[in-house]
């Protein structure tokens, strides 16, 4: 079998809200959407990975926002939601929450329609790159520490 440092999961969530836009300075007609978010997170390899910890903690954060109308929700109420500003604000919220919980947020991507889709990855990111590496080095530590102790057992 293959020994990998990190592994990489993709959790999906559905935003069921309304919105509405400007077009041309007028304002659109709000409407319903189910929004698809979805989540590449890059998680340090360990014996047993708990799916949960990241699902709760990241529907904690979408709960405010289900069944709303998203332009009287904060941020939403001074920028206008669309997909890409929705998207946008969502990743590095999102990535922030995961970053807690011990993983890394590698790509985001949002679709209010099953043929179109805004992604933003954030593997080329500064901060992304030096976290990896940490998860990476403690990773490699941890397999020289199980080493030696099996070697000195």
């Amino acid at each position: 079998m293959e020994s990998k440092l990190l592994c990489e999961y993709k959790f999906k969530f559905y935003l069921n809200a309304s919105h509405y836009i400007f077009i041309e300075g007028k304002k659109g007609e709000t409407h319903p959407h189910t929004w698809e978010i979805i989540l590449n997170i890059i998680i340090p390899r360990s014996e047993f990975v708990e799916f949960r910890v990241f699902e709760k903690a990241i529907e904690a954060f979408f709960k405010p926002y289900q069944n709303q109308t998203m332009n009287y929700i904060k941020p939403f109420n001074t920028i206008v939601p669309t997909l890409e500003n929705m998207i946008d604000y969502f990743g590095v919220e999102v990535g922030k929450i995961i970053h807690d919980k011990g993983g890394e947020l590698a790509q985001i991507e949002g679709s209010e329609t099953p043929t179109r889709s805004y992604i933003l990855n954030y593997t080329d990111k500064e901060d992304y790159i030096k976290n990896v590496e940490n998860y990476s080095g403690a990773a490699v530590s941890g397999i020289i520490d199980q080493w030696l102790d099996d070697i000195l057992s």
